[in-house]
């Protein structure tokens, strides 16, 4: 599949109906173009069965209910919906994009009550997401956009609108030459990167940031478990910037990211090592299972 995203063969799902690809359009008053009222899921799926397709869903509908916006399908609907996409669409490894959205309707401002909760998902077949360097290593520059106060934002909901710095954020780093950015918390701490958790190793410990200010990922959760079930201990803390010169490693973790090790961030520099590789290699295999 090649070209744009909007001029392509193929099938996408659209609020209960399989479409044409470049049919699968909204109005241009469509509150979620104006207010960011969407929320959306990334998924996988190898050899024809979506990793944690029921979590995945299940965190669509409460993404929804944490901005205020019931998602009128339930978790059997949504898994549905997904395996109908791949089918028309002829794919058994593929991206899934799961996406709810107010739409067009009577309110045109702010509020949005009036207005239908809409859902799409397409499919697409997507390699790695950060290309080569899944395997020598990524390079991250440090973002000047932090994460911000989960009382500012509902920093438990997969919603579009807190993407903005994110994607700002990327967009230097790949000006800087660098696959992601890193970002730091409101409090100084270090984050996450743009779309991606991230994961530290000293002396044979693994270290995390703490999710309070952003997205516990699925990915990230798997591999946590998967690292205890290896007897490897994994501390869940805050992590301060000047820590990242004694770490030895480093991985991102997430679905499209799967997990990425990590060669350098800003100036400091990391050992592709061996527990590095292990992670990446048993989650490729543990998601192909």
């Amino acid at each position: 599949m090649s070209g744009g995203y909007d001029d392509r063969d193929g099938k996408i799902w659209m609020d209960g109906q399989l479409v044409d690809w470049r049919a699968a359009n909204v109005h241009i008053l469509s509150h979620a173009m104006h207010y960011a009222s969407a929320v959306f899921e990334g998924e996988r799926c190898y050899n024809g069965k979506i990793f944690k397709s029921r979590e995945h869903s299940e965190r669509l509908i409460n993404s929804g209910k944490l901005i205020d916006m019931p998602i009128p399908y339930t978790v059997d609907e949504i898994e549905a919906a997904k395996i109908a996409v791949l089918q028309a669409n002829g794919l058994t490894d593929a991206y899934v994009r799961v996406i709810a959205w107010r739409g067009a309707g009577e309110d045109m401002g702010v509020a949005a009550d009036k207005n239908p909760v809409r859902m799409a998902v397409a499919v697409w077949e997507w390699g790695a997401y950060y290309g080569d360097a899944k395997f020598q290593g990524a390079k991250l520059d440090i973002s000047k956009w932090k994460r911000p106060s989960p009382e500012t934002i509902p920093s438990g909901a997969k919603a579009a609108g807190l993407y903005m710095i994110c994607t700002m954020s990327k967009h230097a780093a790949e000006a800087k030459g660098c696959s992601d950015a890193m970002m730091f918390d409101y409090r100084g701490y270090v984050a996450e990167a743009t779309g991606a958790n991230i994961f530290f190793v000293k002396d044979g410990v693994v270290h995390t940031p703490t999710p309070d200010c952003f997205l516990n990922g699925l990915t990230r959760q798997t591999v946590i478990s998967h690292l205890r079930d290896l007897q490897v201990e994994v501390v869940e803390r805050h992590i301060m910037p000047e820590e990242l010169e004694g770490f030895e490693q480093c991985w991102l973790t997430g679905t499209a990211a799967e997990v990425t090790p990590v060669g350098q961030i800003g100036d400091y520099n990391f050992e592709v090592g061996a527990l590095a590789r292990t992670v990446s290699e048993d989650y490729e295999k543990l998601v192909r299972a």
